[in-house]
């Protein structure tokens, strides 16, 4: 008989609420990511034709907002407002829902993205070389094989002159890229595999993990803000491409596209390698990170087992995270939508065929798929250029801070927390959503410390909670800018 008591209503109420909390924090300046028409002067030539950029500092015209109006503003109140009105009981409430219109657009077709312009033919050896290196860190190093490989090989034929693999109509790469990379469909798959695949059984056993996954998403945000900084320089993005470009802090490449599609489409190839590549990259940029925020004696920290999750529990969480997001959160649906399907597949046992397709045979050539359009991307007109350098550079910064957000929140638990239930700070590290690479690096350097410290399973709770938080992150930014544009 499962004891469906009060505590454990109180620790799933817990979790939930400490997930939710990572959504509100979002964008509390007034004028730093995007210029409008109304705060400097005005301009009334087509966007496409403005070359010229008006104003200084802050008060400089983002080209591509010249047209931007009051609605456009950064407001912490109109934000709060505007929160309240994306959610599923307001729409449920006070909006109409219309019948979708008749309209398909072809998967191929190309859509509308920056004028990378052209590179020379000698470029394009680099970029070979390039990903000859990815797939020596796969194979000579054990860098996540199974994401690097197909993108090292997918970087080399796309930039092999002549060979044309990457373009449209016939090349079997931008046929790739265009039918499921640069839309919704390779990146709900891969979530529903992920959620085939994944446990929640640690973070339901110790829900206060769920505030490391929490804290690590701070590195989404602090991007947002530092891509404001950027601008200053005179780079020039507007306040949707900061929001795709941050949500690469969170280390979750299905994510990092899918927001990117809704709100800059236009730096999805780029935004897309970025994302993919920090995530392959977890077993070299984290460890240097977390031995120097780190002492030997916190690394020393054991842990025991979390409690073996009964199995109701485990089938009832995939529904209650789905109608909270219906109700709360309707643009992070889709996301965790799919990530509750594949896990109460998993977990309720009636359909294991299903189950055992979504995290083998599906996840598997879904993920070569994607993986081979990710490469595709990395062409020297869209890499060797100084915008390209402008989302790769904050996109590494996101992942530190990520990784150091979530072990500074472990230290300041361990002030509160009695002894003998201290946090080992390196679980906190895999609050980032790269699910179950971070865990395992976690692991890897407390036992570089001492062998017999096993932190595998304590570390999957920030790590699941990680991917839920960074979904719910793109979910706010969706429901905020994405009818901007």
């Amino acid at each position: 008989m499962i004891d469906l008591n009060n505590n454990f209503k109180k620790k799933v109420f817990g979790v939930t609420l400490a997930i939710m909390a990572i959504a509100f924090v979002v964008s509390t300046g007034s004028k730093v990511l995007a210029q409008t028409a109304s705060d400097s002067t005005e301009v009334t030539a087509p966007v496409a034709a403005v070359e010229v950029e008006s104003g200084h500092g802050l008060n400089r015209v983002i080209k591509g907002t010249e047209k931007w109006g009051e609605e456009h503003n950064i407001d912490p109140l109109k934000f709060v407002q505007n929160i309240g009105k994306s959610t599923g009981i307001y729409q449920i409430l006070n909006q109409k829902r219309e019948a979708p219109k008749a309209e398909f657009k072809a998967p191929v077709e190309e859509a509308k993205e920056i004028d990378w312009g052209t590179a020379p033919g000698w470029q394009s050896l680099i970029m070979i070389a390039v990903g000859f290196l990815i797939v020596y860190l796969a194979v000579g190093k054990g860098f996540e094989p199974l994401l690097l490989i197909p993108i090292g090989f997918g970087t080399i034929l796309v930039n092999i002159v002549g060979a044309k693999m990457g373009d449209l109509p016939d090349g079997m790469l931008a046929i790739i890229y265009h039918a499921g990379v640069g839309n919704e469909f390779f990146p709900m798959l891969i979530f529903m595999g992920i959620g085939a695949m994944t446990d929640f059984g640690p973070l339901i056993a110790n829900p206060k993990t769920a505030i490391l996954g929490g804290a690590a998403q701070f590195g989404v945000f602090f991007t947002l803000f530092g891509v404001a900084v950027m601008n200053l320089f005179g780079l020039n993005y507007n306040i949707m491409q900061a929001c795709a470009i941050g949500i690469i802090g969170g280390a979750d490449g299905p994510t990092s596209i899918y927001v990117s599609g809704k709100l800059a489409p236009e730096l999805m190839g780029v935004i897309a390698v970025a994302a993919y590549s920090y995530m392959a990259l977890v077993p070299m940029i984290q460890p240097p990170i977390m031995k120097l925020l780190t002492s030997k004696k916190e690394r020393l920290i054991k842990m025991p087992n979390p409690r073996a999750v009964p199995k109701m529990e485990k089938v009832l969480f995939p529904l209650m995270l789905l109608i909270l997001t219906i109700l709360l959160l309707p643009p992070a649906a889709p996301l965790i939508g799919m990530l509750a399907f594949g896990n109460f597949v998993k977990e309720s046992g009636a359909a294991q065929r299903l189950s055992k397709t979504m995290e083998n045979e599906l996840m598997n050539i879904v993920s070569i798929v994607l993986s081979l359009g990710v490469g595709s991307q990395m062409t020297p007109e869209k890499i060797i250029k100084g915008e390209s350098v402008g989302i790769i550079v904050p996109g590494l910064i996101a992942f530190a801070v990520a990784t150091a957000g979530g072990l500074c929140m472990a230290k300041v638990m361990n002030l509160f927390l009695p002894k003998g239930k201290k946090i080992n700070p390196l679980i906190g590290s895999a609050g980032v959503s790269a699910v179950p690479m971070a865990a395992r690096v976690a692991n890897k350097v407390g036992q570089s410390e001492d062998p017999s410290n096993f932190l595998l399973m304590n570390a999957m709770g920030p790590n699941v909670s990680g991917v839920i938080g960074t979904a719910m992150a793109a979910g706010v930014f969706i429901a905020t800018y994405g009818g901007l544009r």
